[in-house]
């Protein structure tokens, strides 16, 4: 059991100890209910988690973020009803959730893109999947290796080993293989886009919604957030100007595609994952109301405007003179 996970079960049991004292009413829009999230996940799920709050000023919702594999085990330990992860849950899970007369429900909540992020001052601007794969491997060590170029060695940097962005880089480009070479493991999201826009030699691995310049929804007060997302108006992302957000082209394509919304829905840009939200909540609870939120118009149009792919939503490309 995970440091996070022992935390998260303490403060479960706070929880059940306050609840049976100050009884709450629990229905879909109130009460106290937790939910687990990935933790590449995060920077979106707080979002839902303030707007509905705002919305239902009488529900009170708990996220915890963690591993996937974490919050795998807490659903099925039944520590939490509610989880969000980029991956449905394997058979054997779901088998071990039905000997607990728990019905599980799993929706696509949203196709989240990996961006490959570099320093300004790195000139590359396009990298084929197998130069990716080159890298992470250690066949090239150097960024002259790949193009012309007074930089250095290639250092690797992502959130942290036990990440779900790291296992699906694995899974998807370097089949399996281990990484090697400089490769440094951080502490979340947040330091990666900090050292990468510091250090010239970096290359960070990260999801999109990390690296999007729209901070609006999160300079707002929750008040103008919850009235701006009632708009039902075209969202024109652009990528933070800290760092530099590469093209991924497939060795087999002509033109390589950074991680816009429509190129992620097209299929084009070719480092996405579905991200899904897992239930084994009772209807007309509220964890059962804060999955109706997520994947309800609202909740897809927040997820929208942090650059990830809503499931409910088909983006357009506006071409911007």
């Amino acid at each position: 059991m995970t440091k996070k996970l022992i935390i998260f079960s303490f403060l479960v049991a706070i929880l059940t100890a306050v609840s049976c004292t100050r009884p709450t009413k629990n229905t879909s829009t109130s009460g106290i209910a937790t939910v687990i999230c990935d933790e590449s996940f995060e920077n979106i799920l707080n979002q839902e988690v303030e707007i509905f709050e705002y919305t239902y000023p009488n529900a009170n919702i708990m996220a915890y973020y963690m591993d996937e594999r974490s919050a795998i085990d807490s659903l099925t330990e039944l520590k939490t009803q509610l989880i969000v992860i980029p991956s449905k849950l394997s058979e054997a899970h779901i088998a071990k959730l039905k000997l607990q007369n728990r019905n599980v429900f799993q929706q696509r909540l949203a196709v989240d893109a990996i961006a490959l992020i570099v320093n300004q001052n790195n000139t590359i601007e396009e990298l084929t999947m197998n130069e990716l794969h080159d890298i992470f491997t250690g066949k090239y060590t150097r960024w002259d290796e790949i193009e012309p170029s007074k930089l250095g060695k290639i250092q690797v940097i992502f959130d942290h080993q036990g990440s779900s962005i790291v296992r699906h880089m694995k899974d998807s480009i370097m089949h399996g293989e281990p990484f090697a070479g400089e490769v440094y493991a951080q502490n979340s999201n947040k330091d990666v886009l900090d050292i990468v826009s510091k250090n010239k030699n970096a290359i960070g691995i990260i999801g999109v919604s990390w690296v999007t310049s729209d901070m609006k929804g999160r300079s707002m007060s929750v008040a103008e957030h919850a009235k701006e997302l009632q708009k039902n108006d075209t969202t024109t992302l652009e990528f933070n100007d800290n760092i530099k957000v590469l093209k991924i082209r497939r060795d087999t394509e002509p033109i390589g595609y950074q991680p816009y919304q429509a190129y992620i829905f097209s299929g084009q840009y070719p480092l996405y994952r579905s991200i899904y939200v897992v239930s084994i909540a009772a209807r007309g609870s509220l964890s059962h109301g804060f999955l109706a939120f997520m994947t309800g118009f609202i909740g897809q149009k927040i997820i929208q405007n942090t650059g990830v792919l809503p499931a409910a939503i088909q983006p357009r490309m506006v071409q911007l003179e």
